[in-house]
């Protein structure tokens, strides 16, 4: 479908980068928008029988767009489709799947800026960052589509005088459900590693921003199959149903970790396969030979203020040194509010935007009084900024004082609030660290290389970075300790999820 987006742009003159700079785009999410705002199986786009609702501007309170919510009759509707088409697919040529993941990776980049600007209206984190989240879910087709020829099997030396071996081969149907915090990337990029199995998918966009799912759903209009690629839009009874349902062979989820029990629960009795990406209370900890400016610049990243901590790798406790804490927390009450300002979401110069709905606003601030109640102290931020009367904004904030066991020290606040704690010696601070339910990230900070082994061996979370943060790199596989999931994603292994092992044996006996 030709994009009025590109035409839009162009007639306002801001087809260039250099042109959008210091821009607010809001007046052009209109021409952004999906045209089709209903559910899509089988290659074709239906209307669905669930009741219709808004999606909500973050930055605004304003309506973006209606659409209507999937039932238990739209997912049955779209399970038959994927699975007329999944026997079909599993047999295409694994180079020809690649092909096609490659053909979407195009089409993803081609319009970044119209997907990004439609996320910063719906989820409300802002465009500018939002283009990163492009790139990240091509990448994601590139490289699964590279991947395709390597679900190899192996031969098993029997000597009983037959040829042992093994295969892998697709699922079946795959459900993959996503939050809101990074809508048409998860869309885009977790589509990738079923597909190049040979899997048929159903996306379960969330129905806090389902837009920019529904408009990419547009653009791949047509680059699969039939019932290859489908989408119903759903809270929590389509999830339910997509757990449950016998002909699903396998869910995918990113959420919370009461989403992924339900999800548990709900795949039981088909027994079905899971991939869980669940939550994070994850720990950055600072050595007193860390690089002092660099560790500051790393806890302000970790904590993905620009998505307003919406993000379930966020370092969101700051395990310092007792030597190096007041110095610290000092650094951070100066640079934090020059890096992150709260802004309108659809202005290029914003820098970090809104929660993405009301919910979230007030879990966050329950935790900030909470934490104040039993003792931590603000250094920043902690309130709504005076200049942003509507919308659900609330400041860069960093808590002091902060005890192993506050409860802003334990649970998952999925907002912009960073928890400073200090320690003395090394088993003080790995019992600090290990101390809580989850386990997906740690950074550590130190420039001793021994150090970093050590601590790397000693933490008890998926995926560790040693004087870093926040990247993720293509084919190093993410997932989590404890109850911040099952299975490992981005790599080899991802795609392995979602195949099945078939040993054969062939007598060479006379």
């Amino acid at each position: 479908m030709i994009s009025r987006f590109k035409t839009a742009i162009k007639a306002a003159s801001l087809d260039t980068p250099e042109a959008r700079e210091g821009r607010d785009l809001s007046g052009l999410v209109a021409d952004a928008l999906p045209q089709l705002l209903g559910h899509f199986w089988g290659g074709k786009w239906h209307k669905g029988s669930g009741q219709t609702t808004s999606s909500i501007n973050p930055s605004t309170g304003d309506v973006v767009a209606d659409f209507q919510m999937g039932t238990v009759a739209d997912v049955n509707s779209a399970v038959l489709a994927a699975q007329k088409s999944s026997l079909t697919w599993a047999a295409t040529p694994p180079l020809e799947r690649g092909n096609l993941l490659r053909k979407a990776a195009s089409i993803v980049r081609d319009h970044a800026l119209e997907l990004a600007l439609l996320d910063a209206a719906d989820c409300g984190n802002p465009v500018k960052a939002m283009q990163m989240d492009a790139e990240i879910a091509a990448t994601q087709l590139d490289y699964f589509a590279g991947l395709v020829l390597e679900n190899k099997g192996e031969t098993i030396p029997t000597g009983n005088q037959s040829l042992n071996y093994t295969v892998r081969e697709p699922l079946g149907v795959v459900a993959r459900i996503y939050p809101f915090n990074h809508p048409f990337m998860f869309a885009a990029g977790k589509m990738a590693a079923p597909l190049a199995a040979g899997n048929a998918v159903i996306l379960k966009p969330p129905p806090q921003a389902p837009l920019s799912t529904l408009r990419l759903m547009e653009l791949l209009e047509g680059v699969f199959p039939a019932g290859v690629l489908n989408c119903v839009v759903g809270g929590r009874e389509v999830g339910e149903a997509l757990a449950s349902h016998p002909g699903i062979h396998a869910v995918g989820l990113i959420g919370s970790v009461a989403a992924g029990k339900a999800v548990l629960h709900s795949a039981a009795d088909s027994m079905k396969r899971t991939l869980l990406e669940l939550g994070g209370k994850n720990a950055m900890i600072v050595y007193p030979d860390a690089d002092f400016n660099a560790a500051v610049d790393g806890a302000i990243r970790g904590m993905n203020f620009t998505w307003c901590g919406q993000s379930c790798g966020s370092t969101s406790r700051l395990l310092v040194h007792e030597s190096l804490r007041a110095r610290f927390v000092e650094a951070l009450s100066q640079a934090l509010p020059l890096r992150h300002k709260p802004g309108l979401a659809t202005h290029m110069a914003t820098t970090m935007g809104a929660l993405v709905d009301q919910a979230q606003y007030q879990r966050s601030l329950f935790y900030i009084n909470t934490a104040i109640e039993e003792g931590a102290r603000v250094v920043t931020g902690g309130s709504r900024p005076p200049d942003l009367e509507n919308g659900y904004f609330i400041q860069p904030t960093v808590l002091d004082g902060v005890q192993p066991n506050h409860r802003v020290a334990q649970e998952e606040v999925f907002g912009p609030v960073l928890s400073v704690l200090s320690w003395k010696d090394e088993a003080e601070m790995f019992s600090i660290a290990n101390g809580v339910e989850f386990g997906l990230t740690a950074s550590v900070w130190t420039q001793d290389l021994m150090t970093a082994h050590r601590a790397a061996a000693r933490l008890q979370a998926g995926y560790i970075w040693i004087n870093d943060c926040s990247i993720h790199i293509p084919g190093a596989p993410f997932g989590g300790y404890k109850f911040s999931g099952v299975g490992r994603e981005e790599s080899l292994q991802e795609m392995h999820e979602f195949t099945q092992t078939k040993n054969v044996n062939v007598s060479l006996r006379k």
